[in-house]
C-alpha cells in the first residue's frame, strides 16, 4: 500500500516503539488497511489475518481468488502476492570450525562470552523452554546491556512466564495464517510459542544453545554440544506449525522480529517455491529481508534441500545470506557379524545387541515375520521398511535382529548404492540358505544367527566437508522460469549433515524421536544457525560493522579445500558419485570463523544501494521496484553485476564487461595488496589497479574487466584473489557465462 512504515527512520534506525507518534501512526495504517478492505471488497467474503505496520505497509487477508482480484484493483493498492506454503529446511560442529582455539580465544579465552550481548531471533517451530541448552544459569550470569532489545514473552499451553528466562529473553507466536488455511490440531498445534515439533529448538542450539551440554539419548552418552555463540541471547518467533506453515505467519514474525530489534535473523524455514506472478527479489518475504536488513539486521537463511537439480535454491536477494550444507569429518560406523562368521561393515548410531555384538540372535527377514491378520496396507514402509513396528509378529521379532531393506542412507548420504546393494546381497544369501520355507514362500524355521556391534561411537576420518547431496544449488534466479541473474547463491558452506542438537520430546512430526531430548538431523536448515552463531561473534567482536561487512568477511575469507588440502567435493544425482564443488554448489566456499574476525578488507553494501540494484534489473521496470518498496529509481546502477558483493556474477556476458567493487581496510594497519585472477574458461579477466596500499579505514576501487575469448555452453567458474602484505588473503569468486565474443 501507500504510505510509509512506522518502525525505522529514513536511514533504517529503529523509532521508539513506546511513543505515542509510533502508537498512533501505526493506528493510522490500520484503520487505513481496514477501511480499504471495506471498501474494495464485499462483506463477509474476506478475513484480514494481519496488519503490517512496522517495516511493511500492507495487511494479509483470507479471501477468494475473485476477491483477491478485486483487490488488484482497488486504490492505493500497489501489489498483491499470493500466499505460498512455508517448509522446514531440515555437538562437534564448533571443533570442526576451529572455534574453541580461534574465534573462543579473541573472545575473551574460551566459550563463557562467546555471543555476549547478541540477541538472535529465529522464526522457526518455537522452542523447548526446558532444554538444558536454554538454561539460566545464577551462577554464571550475563553481563552484556541489550538495552537494544525490547521483546516480550506471550504465555500460552507448554509455555509458562517463566520460560522466557534470561536465555530465552522474547517469545512469541504467529497463527492467524495457519488457522485459516488449515484446522489445527489443539494437541500439537500449540498457541504458544512452545516447539511440538523439534526443528526450532534443534536450530536456536545450534546458534546459540548454552556451552557444554551433555548429549545423552536411550541412556548413552554422545558428548558435549555447544552453539556457535553459547551466550548470545534467543528471541524466539514460532510460525510454523505440525500441521501447516504459511509465509503469512513467516512475513508477520519477521516484522515483529526487527520491531523488537533482534541483531540477526535466522530463517531456516522459508518458501517451498518460488513466487508466481512476481520476481524472485519482490516477493513479500524478500521484501520483509530487505527491511530487516534497512534495519541493521544480519538476516541469514537456508539455500533449500531440493539438490543437487541447478538452480534449485530458494534464497534469492543479495541481501540475505543462502547457506549450503555439508558434511563433516564425524562418521558413527556399525557392524553386523553373521553366523557364518561374515563381519559386514556399515552405519551405526545404534547400540549393539545383548552380548555387545559376540553373541548370536536369530536373524528375521521383515516381510517374513508380518502379522498374519493384521489390518495394515501392504506397502513397503509397512512390510519391507520396518518403518511400522506394529506390523511385525512381535512372538517371532522379540530377541531377533530384522533385516529391513529400506535405507534411509539413499536420501542422506551416509551409504551408497553399491555398499547397500553388496550388503543385502551377503546378508540375504546367507538368510536364505538358512532360513527354512513352505512352498508358498511362508517361513516355517528360521536357522540364520547374527549381532550388531557398537555403532554409537564416533569415528573422525574421512573427506570433509563435502557438500551436500540435499542442498540446494544454483544459478540464482529471477522468476518462475528460473531466468540466471548476476548475484551468486548459494553464499556459504557451513556443517549441516548429522548434526546433533536440541529437539523436543513431543517430536510432532517425527514420531521415531518421540521422548528424546537430542536428535541427529541434516538440512541446510542444520547449516544456516552455525552461520548465524559465527555472525554473532563477529559482531561482537567488531560492534560497529554493518550486516553487508560481516556478509563480507564471511565470503572472502572462506575456503575452497578441504581438511585434507583437497577442493572440496560435492555429493551428485546418482548416489556414491561426487563432482569438483562450483559457487553454485558452495557460494565463496567452506566458513572459516577464525579468519573471517579478521578479513583485511571488506566490501560494503546498503539499503540504497539494494534499491539501485532493483532498479537496474532490465527484468523489473521502476514502477514494480516503487510498488514493492516505496523507493524511487534515482540512483540506478549501470549493470546489475556492479553491486558491491563480495562475488561476481555475469549471467549472459556478451564481448566485454567491466565490474567495479569497492574495498575497505578493516585492519589497524596500512597494507599492500597484490591483485590476480584466475579467468573463467572462454573469458580472460584483466584487473586495475595490479597492486595497491591501502590505509586503515580507506577504502580502494578495483576495475574488473572481463573479455569474451569463446562462447560456452554453460556458466564457468574463476576468481579473484587479493594477498595482502600483512597476511591476509581475499577471495572474490567469478562466475560468468560467456555467451558470445561480440557486445551485439
Amino acid at each position: 500500500m501507500e504510505g510509509d512504515p512506522v518502525a525505522l527512520y529514513g536511514d533504517g534506525r529503529r523509532l521508539d516503539v513506546n511513543s505515542e507518534v509510533f502508537k498512533a501512526h501505526a493506528k493510522r495504517l490500520v484503520d487505513s488497511h481496514d477501511q480499504l478492505l471495506q471498501s474494495a471488497l464485499e462483506t463477509g467474503s474476506y478475513s484480514k489475518l494481519y496488519s503490517f505496520k512496522h517495516i511493511l505497509n500492507g495487511f494479509a487477508v483470507h479471501t477468494t481468488p475473485s476477491q483477491a482480484e478485486k483487490l488488484k484493483e482497488a486504490p492505493r493498492v500497489k501489489l498483491v502476492e499470493k500466499d505460498r506454503g512455508a517448509k522446514l529446511m531440515t555437538t562437534y560442529t564448533p571443533q570442526f570450525l576451529g572455534l574453541p582455539l580461534g574465534v573462543w580465544t579473541q573472545e575473551g579465552g574460551d566459550d563463557h562470552n562467546a555471543g555476549e550481548g547478541i540477541v538472535i531471533g529465529f522464526v522457526d517451530t518455537g522452542i523447548n523452554p526446558t532444554h538444558p541448552s536454554f538454561a539460566y544459569d545464577p551462577l554464571n550470569p550475563f553481563t552484556s546491556n541489550i538495552s537494544h532489545f525490547s521483546g516480550a514473552c506471550k504465555t500460552g499451553p507448554q509455555f509458562p512466564a517463566s520460560s522466557c528466562n534470561g536465555k530465552i529473553v522474547s517469545a512469541k507466536f504467529f497463527s492467524a495464517g495457519a488457522q485459516a488455511v488449515a484446522a489445527l490440531n489443539s494437541t500439537v498445534d500449540f498457541l504458544s510459542p512452545f516447539d511440538a515439533v523439534g526443528h526450532g529448538s534443534h536450530v536456536a542450539s545450534i546458534a546459540a544453545g548454552n556451552a557444554g551440554v551433555p548429549v545423552v539419548v536411550n541412556g548413552f552418552y554422545y558428548g558435549r554440544a555447544s552453539g556457535m555463540a553459547p551466550r548470545a541471547r534467543i528471541a524466539v518467533y514460532k510460525a510454523v506449525y505440525p500441521t501447516v506453515g504459511t509465509l503469512t505467519d513467516v512475513v508477520s514474525a519477521i516484522d515483529q522480529a526487527v520491531l523488537d530489534g533482534v541483531d540477526i535473523l535466522t530463517l531456516s524455514v522459508g518458501p517451498d517455491e518460488p513466487p508466481e506472478d512476481t520476481a524472485t527479489f519482490l516477493s513479500m518475504f524478500d521484501i520483509a529481508m530487505l527491511f530487516a536488513r534497512r534495519a541493521g539486521i544480519f538476516v541469514v537463511q537456508a539455500a533449500g534441500n531440493q539438490g543437487p537439480a541447478p538452480s534449485s535454491v530458494v534464497s534469492y536477494s543479495p541481501w540475505a545470506v543462502g547457506v549450503a550444507s555439508s558434511s563433516t569429518d564425524r562418521t558413527y560406523p556399525g557392524s553386523v557379524l553373521l553366523g557364518n562368521g561374515t563381519k559386514i561393515e556399515g552405519v551405526g548410531l545404534s547400540g549393539p545387541t545383548f552380548g555387545y555384538g559376540l553373541l548370536l540372535h536369530k536373524l528375521v527377514l521383515a516381510k517374513d515375520v508380518l502379522k498374519a491378520s493384521g489390518s495394515f496396507p501392504r506397502t513397503p514402509p509397512y512390510i519391507e521398511e520396518c518403518q511400522y513396528p506394529e506390523a511385525l509378529d512381535p512372538n517371532v521379532v522379540q530377541g531377533s535382529v530384522v533385516i529391513c531393506t529400506f535405507s534411509e542412507g539413499f536420501y542422506n548420504g551416509t551409504s551408497t548404492i553399491t555398499a547397500i546393494i553388496n550388503t543385502a546381497k551377503v546378508i540375504l544369501q546367507y538368510y536364505e540358505q538358512e532360513t527354512c520355507k513352505e512352498e508358498k514362500g511362508f517361513a516355517t524355521r528360521f536357522a540364520a544367527k547374527a549381532a550388531i556391534g557398537e555403532g554409537r561411537v564416533a569415528s573422525f576420518m574421512g573427506q570433509a566437508p563435502v557438500v551436500s547431496r540435499l542442498s540446494s544449488r544454483g544459478p540464482d534466479f529471477i522468476n518462475s522460469s528460473r531466468t540466471p541473474c548476476d548475484v551468486l547463491k548459494p553464499d556459504i558452506l557451513a556443517p549441516g549433515h548429522q548434526i546433533w542438537a536440541a529437539w523436543s520430546p513431543i517430536s510432532a512430526l517425527e514420531p521415531t524421536l518421540t521422548g528424546y531430548n537430542f536428535a541427529l538431523l541434516s538440512g541446510t536448515s542444520m547449516a544456516t544457525p552455525h552461520v548465524a552463531g559465527i555472525a554473532a561473534l563477529i559482531k561482537q567482536y567488531n560492534p560497529s560493522w554493518t550486516p553487508s561487512m560481516i556478509t563480507s568477511a564471511i565470503s572472502t575469507t572462506a575456503t575452497k579445500y578441504d581438511g585434507d588440502g583437497e577442493f572440496i567435493m560435492a555429493e551428485g544425482s546418482d548416489i556414491g558419485s561426487s563432482y569438483p564443488s562450483t559457487p553454485f554448489d558452495f557460494g565463496a566456499g567452506f566458513v572459516s570463523p577464525s579468519h573471517a574476525m579478521d578479513p583485511g578488507l571488506v566490501l560494503s553494501s546498503g539499503y540504497e544501494d539494494y534499491i539501485s540494484f532493483l532498479c537496474s534489473l532490465p527484468e523489473i521496470n521502476p514502477a514494480t521496484t516503487r510498488n514493492a518498496t516505496g523507493e524511487l529509481c534515482n540512483n540506478t546502477l549501470d549493470h546489475p553485476a556492479n553491486l558491491n558483493l563480495p562475488s561476481v556474477t555475469l549471467s549472459a556476458l556478451k564481448g566485454s564487461q567491466i565490474v567495479r567493487r569497492t574495498f575497505t581496510n578493516v585492519g589497524s594497519k596500512p597494507e599492500t595488496y597484490l591483485c590476480s585472477a584466475l579467468s573463467p574458461n572462454g573469458t580472460i579477466v584483466d584487473l586495475c589497479p595490479t597492486w595497491f596500499r591501502i590505509a586503515p579505514q580507506g577504502s580502494q576501487e578495483l576495475h574488473i574487466q572481463v573479455k569474451v575469448t569463446q562462447a560456452m555452453d554453460g556458466f564457468t567458474f574463476g576468481e579473484i584473489v587479493l594477498t595482502g602484505s600483512l597476511n591476509h588473503i581475499v577471495r572474490i569468486p567469478l562466475s560468468v557465462f560467456p555467451v558470445s565474443t561480440s557486445n551485439t
